[in-house]
């Protein structure tokens, strides 16, 4: 901003004025000068030896205060009326040269021969006669210069005209932009700010809660006066539209008043009725406001570099703090750039960083000046030293317009900026709102421990740099995300979310979940009455109705439990073949169903289209786009809808919508935030309890028989799963891990970064769900987790009908240690007893990591 009686710089140079300025005409006659509407004047133009010179006359005052003030040239019209403006006219002289004539020439005239006439001998202008024009210049100035400074303080009729229409607004009334932050779910420690490009970042406070010294340091810079002139400097204008109009440096003469009413009312250009329009409504603001207020007002709208509006932003973005931590010398630093925050054409500005030197002479007077105001000792002067702690360039969350995306917290910032549009809330970045998130500050840390390849607790820490991994975090009880990775920064690919293809506008995202999805066709079957206990052919692979040629895969392994195997040692056991058939027995459209209402609203098809389920009418409304294979994850959906899923189960069948804001709160005029939305987490029963207590019961087998159990032997649910690179391939393109405990619900995905690869570690070892997805699953939760209780989930409750499936029930078999009637003998079929069933996991002795998922396609 410019301050007054200052004019070495281009910021300070003339902001004033919109006099016409006129070269005078030599010849003599009238002037005529048009008045307002009820009138008009003329003026006559006086000859005499030394030559015509411009009139200036001033019309009659006209309807609505109008004035006119013309610079008369002979026979011609002199200044036109109009509406609150003043036109000064300024006196153009010709060079006086001493080989030439100065004007026409003619008797008595000013290049005449008579006896008045200014040439000597050779018709050269005698000094006598050159220093006689030079004084009538002088003084023709001083008394334009003088009228100049009437019409700008006192308006005249202008004044009159303008003040009754122009009304200076309260920055709270002002369609100002504020940066909008968004914090953590302790509603303390900011994940990000955002704003417009230009104006955007800034954030107000109060006058109470800006330091006495910040104010001072301000007020030396600025407006020295600012205490004792009535919001117009009438010194400085003075010394300004002086040194104007004498050909002097062109100066604004704006005080603070004047600063921000031109800020507030977007006055631009440089004229003299600018500055006076400025000057009136400074006066009106003077009148309506207290000093504290005016104050306040500016400090929260001037602009000081680094993209920063307002005090606080530009604290932040020079020193990184916020403005009541901010020392004297720090203060006096943020005032001296007021003046011209960044470089011109002619100056580059007083940013210490790019312009030291003078940075540093500004500083110097603002200290200098608090000394002249008592506002500080001048005892203490020398022992404030100039900073050395100003950044070297805007902190981070200041500057940029969509500062905070660029991390791996930023894809929050992209789900809280769609809540809020669902809201209603479309000026994010400009609306200055605090937005509490749903992400816990320790859960996110852990969440980028575990996945992030660039940390060292990562079990992703120096894997091939293809290789990419997400995870999503839910609160089963809430529906609160917890804590979300989907890439290094939200202006990239989100691997756990949604994405908009920017040339086709298609929605991206979806990974084939393989296994982990048969935690749907579980639920899907439990609601059609299929119990856990009930038996199914996993040696069944072929379909007759799909052709000679289908068969469905088991990836390569063959089932030991044969054409007897339990639903529920077909879900441990991962094969695929069982969740086929029950597919096709109760229907592809229930399955989408379990999906849909556990959590799942977009599946891909293969041809990558995105099925909005959650739009669909049901699931048979769209079965038609999904072979069988959907029963055991063959079509892709998002990390964050899964999560989602596993976190409806892990609350008993409830459903809560994952969401990512808790509150909205936005400033009132007294400076203090309330709530204007708030998350709705009323959750929804969309299955029986004792179903998927059922469900729970089972998944909860996993961990363990995968050694990927918690830490203090907490209970969980899990699910790991895998999907090929591509048809018939070996190696596979997606690895999953999913599960929960009562208090947190997790979904892990680990596939490759942009085109699909296949997945092989550093090792070279296929990556399998049990492999590197359960082991971040298991970083993250045990993290996450620390320090909380256990909870345990309800036991099973054995729901449904066991004789429902196409298997058999596994032969008799004789015990050979005992000789007794098979009544008194232990039955090695007994499928109650753990331990006892030969499909039962714990006799199995395959626990190693990759061989446990059955993600393979099905076929066909």
């Amino acid at each position: 901003m410019t301050s007054y009686g200052e004019g070495d710089s281009a910021r300070a140079r003339a902001q004033v004025g919109r006099a016409q300025v006129a070269r005078a005409q030599v010849p003599g006659g009238r002037a005529s000068v048009p008045g307002a509407a009820s009138g008009q004047g003329t003026a006559p133009v006086p000859n005499g030896a030394a030559g015509g010179y411009n009139g200036v006359a001033a019309g009659r005052s006209g309807v609505s205060g109008r004035a006119a003030v013309g610079a008369a040239r002979v026979g011609g019209a002199a200044g036109a009326a109009s509406v609150g403006r003043a036109s000064v006219g300024r006196a153009g002289v010709p060079p006086v040269s001493p080989a030439g004539p100065v004007g026409p020439i003619g008797p008595g005239g000013p290049g005449g021969t008579g006896p008045g006439g200014p040439l000597g001998p050779g018709g050269k202008a005698s000094p006598a006669a050159i220093a006689k024009r030079r004084k009538k210049l002088r003084r023709r100035n001083l008394l334009i210069a003088a009228f100049a400074v009437f019409i700008i303080v006192a308006g005249g009729v202008v004044v009159g005209g303008t003040y009754y229409y122009d009304s200076v607004p309260a920055p709270q009334q002002l369609d100002l932009p504020e940066a909008s932050t968004i914090y953590y779910s302790d509603g303390k420690t900011q994940i990000a700010k955002l704003g417009e490009e230009k104006g955007g970042n800034r954030e107000y406070v109060p006058i109470r809660a800006i330091p006495k010294h910040v104010q001072d340091a301000v007020i030396s810079a600025e407006d020295r006066n600012f205490y004792s002139h009535d919001g117009i400097d009438v010194k400085g204008i003075m010394r300004a539209a002086w040194n104007n109009l004498s050909g002097g440096d062109t100066q604004g003469a704006s005080t603070i008043t004047q600063q921000y009413a031109r800020a507030a009312a977007n006055l631009t250009g440089i004229t003299y009725a600018r500055k006076l329009r400025e000057a009136v409504m400074a006066s009106k603001l003077n009148q309506e406001y207290s000093k504290p207020q005016i104050l306040e007002f500016y400090l929260n709208t001037i602009y000081m570099g680094r993209g920063a509006y307002g005090i606080q932003a530009a604290s932040r973005a020079y020193f990184n703090k916020t403005v009541d931590k901010l020392t004297t010398a720090e203060a006096a630093v943020l005032a001296a750039v007021i003046k011209q925050p960044e470089p011109s054409a002619t100056h580059k500005g007083y940013d210490p960083v790019v312009n030291p030197t003078a940075a540093r002479e500004r500083w110097n007077y603002v200290i200098d000046g608090m000394v002249e105001m008592g506002a500080i000792p001048e005892a203490e002067r020398a022992k404030i030293e100039y900073p050395k702690n100003v950044l070297k360039k805007a902190a981070a969350c200041v500057s940029a317009a969509t500062c905070g995306v660029d991390t791996p917290a930023g894809n929050v910032v992209n789900y809280v900026a769609r809540e809020l549009e669902a809201m209603g809330i479309t000026d994010l970045r400009a609306g200055g709102y605090k937005i509490t998130t749903t992400i816990d500050p320790k859960m996110q840390k852990a969440a980028e421990k575990a996945a992030r390849g660039l940390a060292k607790s990562s079990p992703m820490y120096k894997q091939p740099k293809q290789l990419m991994a997400a995870l999503v975090a839910v609160d089963p009880k809430t529906g609160r995300v917890k804590a979300y990775y989907g890439g290094e920064k939200g202006t990239g690919y989100d691997y756990a979310g949604l994405n908009v293809n920017e040339k086709t506008g298609a929605l991206e995202g979806g990974h084939s979940p393989g296994s982990t999805f048969k935690i749907y066709t579980l639920a899907a079957a439990l609601q059609d009455g299929i119990s856990t206990d009930s038996r199914w052919d996993a040696t069944k692979t072929k379909d007759p109705d799909q052709g000679p040629k289908f068969e469905i895969s088991n990836a390569g392994r063959q089932p030991h439990c044969g054409n007897h195997c339990t639903l529920e040692e077909s879900t441990i056991q991962s094969y695929n073949v069982p969740f086929y058939w029950i597919t096709k027995e109760i229907g592809k459209g229930k399955v989408l169903d379990a999906a849909k209402a556990a959590g799942v609203q977009h599946i891909w098809t293969n041809d990558l289209k995105a099925v909005d389920l959650a739009k669909a009418k049901n699931g048979d409304a769209v079965a038609g786009d999904f072979g069988l294979q959907v029963g055991f994850g063959q079509y892709g959906i998002t990390v964050l809808d899964h999560a989602n899923g596993v976190a409806t189960f892990a609350a008993g069948g409830v459903y809560h919508k994952a969401h990512f804001v808790r509150k909205v709160e936005k400033k009132g005029d007294d400076g203090k935030y309330r709530v204007v939305k708030a998350a709705k987490e009323k959750g929804e029963r969309r299955f029986e309890e004792a179903q998927i207590n059922d469900l729970n019961a089972v998944l909860q087998k996993i961990p363990d028989a995968n050694n990927d159990d918690l830490a203090g032997d907490r209970p969980a649910t899990g699910k790991t799963g895998t999907w090929e690179l591509r048809q018939g391939s070996k190696e596979n393109g997606d690895a999953w891990m999913v599960g929960a405990t009562p208090q947190l619900a997790t979904a892990v995905w680990v596939g490759s970064e942009g085109k699909r690869v296949a997945l092989r570690d550093k090792n070279g070892v296929k990556i399998g769900g049990s492999g590197l997805p359960a082991d971040i699953w298991k970083t993250f939760m045990d993290d996450a987790l620390e320090g909380t209780d256990v909870e345990r989930f309800p036991p099973a409750a054995r729901t449904g009908d066991p004789n429902r499936g196409n298997g058999v029930q596994p032969q008799e078999q004789p015990n050979q240690d005992c000789f007794l009637p098979a009544l008194f003998c232990p039955s090695s079929n007994d499928n109650r007893g753990p331990g006892n069933r030969d499909d039962d996991p714990r006799n199995r002795d395959d626990r190693r990591p990759g061989t446990r998922d059955g993600g393979g396609r099905g076929g066909g």
